[in-house]
């Protein structure tokens, strides 16, 4: 049976992840979770500029050129591979298991902007082109369909409202013994997708040739059903 490549983009918390690797698993395929090395980068950034990682507005601050300057010139130093686990891969950060780190609001804020960075998205496309050369991959991001595997066998854009989004964060971050307030988390998925859609570097769109699924109203058992349906036919072709 052929191997094919999974292209997997859509909105900040819309699952992609989860359902990414739960793809993975069952299709005993690689995954590569592409939204934890812009995270990863951001989070080597505000360790390396001690004046903005001790800013308790570090959610809030905005990118001068001079940061901007300062994240092309550290790229070199960066080095981010995935590490399995029994809870499906942790993130590690020149060899530094970086998982709980990478999840935070800060870090999810600063990584949005980041992406607006030419440099750090060609390293990056660089990297994941590399990982999935072979195919038999799962990739989940923002440009996966569009830039980075635009030639994927199937394509998936995730998709759910704002406020249900919001609602999932606000959530996850509670499980993990944070104290967000919902208005913040809200206003911080609105800020993202803003982002997302307007920086002028591969910008997240739907592919032509994407399938949206809408998970707004969807048990995570409907949608990997859904999914896996797709992913049947495909590797059929």
């Amino acid at each position: 049976m052929k191997k094919i490549t999974v292209a997997i983009d859509g909105y900040s918390s819309c699952g992609k992840s989860t359902i990414a690797k739960e793809l993975a698993r069952r299709a005993g395929y690689k995954y590569v979770d592409t939204g934890a090395m812009y995270r990863a980068v951001a989070l080597y950034f505000l360790r390396f500029n001690d004046n903005i990682h001790n800013n308790p507005l570090v959610a809030s601050l905005e990118l001068t050129h001079r940061d901007k300057e300062c994240i092309i010139e550290q790229l070199n130093n960066i080095h981010i591979s995935f590490l399995p686990t029994s809870d499906g891969q942790h993130t590690l950060l020149n060899g530094e298991d970086v998982e709980k780190e990478i999840r935070t609001l800060a870090v999810g804020n600063m990584a949005s902007q980041v992406s607006t960075i030419k440099e750090v998205r060609a390293f990056l496309v660089a990297a994941q082109q590399a990982m999935g050369a072979e195919g038999g991959i799962v990739m989940d991001g923002r440009d996966i369909g569009t830039v980075v595997f635009p030639n994927a066998e199937l394509k998936l854009f995730l998709t759910a409202s704002p406020e249900e989004r919001a609602k999932r964060r606000f959530l996850e971050l509670q499980s993990k013994g944070e104290h967000p307030v919902y208005e913040e988390v809200l206003h911080d998925v609105q800020e993202r997708d803003y982002r997302d859609t307007h920086r002028k570097e591969s910008p997240l769109r739907q592919a032509e040739d994407a399938i949206a699924v809408d998970n707004s109203d969807l048990t995570r058992e409907e949608q990997m059903d859904i999914i896996m349906h797709l992913f049947e036919d495909h590797i059929n072709i």
